[in-house]
This record gives structure tokens, C-alpha cells and sequence, in this order.
């Protein structure tokens, strides 16, 4: 991972949380303290962050944009956008669909939103705004204690919400990924929400990018062979010889699409 691809990890994983210490940011990416202290540097001279209690956390004012200063979507933002269209061409229309956690998952529903008849079913209210626009598409969102940084509801209502229904097409993302763990996130409550998901759907999706794969989250979610589709830009070779057959797995950064 490029030292700018961590630091804008690091910017959402404090937008996210509000204050996160050195100690833990390094552990999560694999790296020195050193090394994090350097990039905590450069994003408080930006204004980005600040530092505060042994770690880091939002600016007093924030910042005029929550991004690291580029004239581009870079190209991480970019490999999300072509997921999240590829997506969206395989959700046909009059589809019932489950919408978990996350900004890949908001990506999806912005690319949902030229279909002409869904049912969406969310605790993600940035889903629900994404789609608003659309009349045709139905959305139906949980109740459950609402987080102001995400956005989002969690919590027991969440779980039962989802377990209320069966959905055509579960769509979910991960903080992390392992060959033995499988899926992982970083808050339990979150991966309740990916749990319930996935077991309440016809057709389980996974999406997430290459980087998940460097990252270390602790919650479990489920192992890959609870994942019918799994929607990334590449996978490592190593990855890919170890992951279960029975699972799609459909690379989004070539011209050509590959399925396995």
C-alpha cells in the first residue's frame, strides 16, 4: 500500500471513530510507529487532522474537503466506481435487494440508481439518500441507534430487520480480509449487520478492492464460502489459488471482465 492510499485510510478510519491512537493505526496497517507519525505529520501540517491523547483525531474546524488534496479521484476511488457499476449491471430490474455498512456499498447504490423498479432494503441512511431521487425504487430503511459519523443505524433492530425479509441480492463490503478468517470488520456491530445480511439473502455479494487484503480488522463476519459473488478490481495470486470454487469471482480492473 502507497504511502497516500494509507494516509486516506487513516482519514476515514478517524472520520469514522473520531479519535484513533498511533499505536492502533500502526498495528492495523503493519507498519512503525515511525512511519504512521510521518503521515499523521503531513495530514496535520494539510489540516486534516490534529493530534490530540497519544493519537489523532478530526480538526476543531474541519478541513474544506475530507480528502487528501488531488486534482482526481484516485485510482482506489476509481477501481470502487467500476465495482459498484459492474454491480449494478448484474441486479436486474423488479429485484429485492439487501444494502449493508460502508462508502463501497453507498458507491452501489448511486450506480442503482437508473433502474426503473427495486425494492432496497438498508440501515445505511447515505443508500437511502443515494437513491432518493429514483421513484421507482423502493426503499425501506431500519431502525436502530443512530451513528452520526456513518451515517447508519446499528444494533439488535438492525439484525432483526433483515431477518425479517429474503432478499433476491445481499450486497455488502469488509474492513478486511484473510484467507483463513475470511471477512472482518472493525466494529462488532457492523459485522452484525454484514452477518444478517448474508444469511438472509438468495445471492450473496461481496465487494471490496484489493487493499482489504492489507488491512486488519477483528470482528468476524464469515468466511468465503458463505460469498456466492465476489466483485473486486484484482486479487492476488496467492489469494486466488486459495479461495473456494464454488465462489464467482469477478475482477473489475481490466478491460476485459474475468469470471472464475
Amino acid at each position: 500500500m502507497s504511502a497516500k492510499e494509507r494516509q486516506r485510510c487513516i482519514l476515514e478510519w478517524v472520520h469514522e471513530q473520531e479519535h484513533v491512537e498511533v499505536e492502533d493505526i500502526a498495528q492495523r496497517f503493519g507498519v512503525t510507529t515511525q512511519t504512521i507519525r510521518r503521515d499523521i505529520n503531513k495530514m496535520c501540517e494539510q489540516g486534516l487532522l490534529r493530534r490530540r491523547y497519544g493519537g489523532v483525531s478530526l480538526p476543531a474546524t474541519p478541513a474544506p474537503s475530507f480528502a487528501v488534496p488531488q486534482d482526481e479521484p484516485t485510482s482506489s476511488q476509481l477501481a470502487k466506481q467500476r465495482m459498484a457499476k459492474r454491480v449494478a449491471t448484474d441486479i436486474p430490474e423488479g429485484a429485492t435487494v439487501s444494502l449493508g455498512v460502508g462508502s463501497t456499498v453507498e458507491l452501489v447504490a448511486q450506480a442503482l440508481i437508473h433502474h426503473h423498479s427495486l425494492r432496497i432494503l438498508t440501515n445505511n441512511f447515505s443508500v437511502a439518500a443515494a437513491l432518493s431521487g429514483n421513484p421507482g425504487i423502493e426503499v425501506i430503511v431500519s431502525g436502530g441507534m443512530y451513528r452520526h459519523n456513518h451515517h447508519d443505524v446499528v444494533g439488535p433492530e438492525v439484525s432483526s430487520f433483515f431477518s425479517s425479509f429474503t432478499t433476491d441480492f445481499g450486497i455488502f463490503s469488509t474492513g478486511s480480509m484473510d484467507l483463513e478468517q475470511g471477512l472482518m470488520d472493525h466494529e462488532i456491530r457492523e459485522a452484525e449487520v454484514s452477518r444478517a445480511i448474508i444469511a438472509n439473502t438468495r445471492t450473496r455479494m461481496l465487494v471490496a478492492d484489493h487493499s482489504k487484503w492489507t488491512l486488519n480488522a477483528h470482528c468476524k463476519v464469515a468466511t468465503f464460502k458463505y460469498v456466492d459473488r465476489f466483485y473486486t478490481d484484482s486479487v492476488p495470486r496467492k489469494q486466488r489459488a486459495n479461495l473456494p470454487g464454488s465462489m464467482a469471482i469477478i475482477e473489475c480492473d481490466e478491460p476485459q471482465l474475468v469470471v472464475s
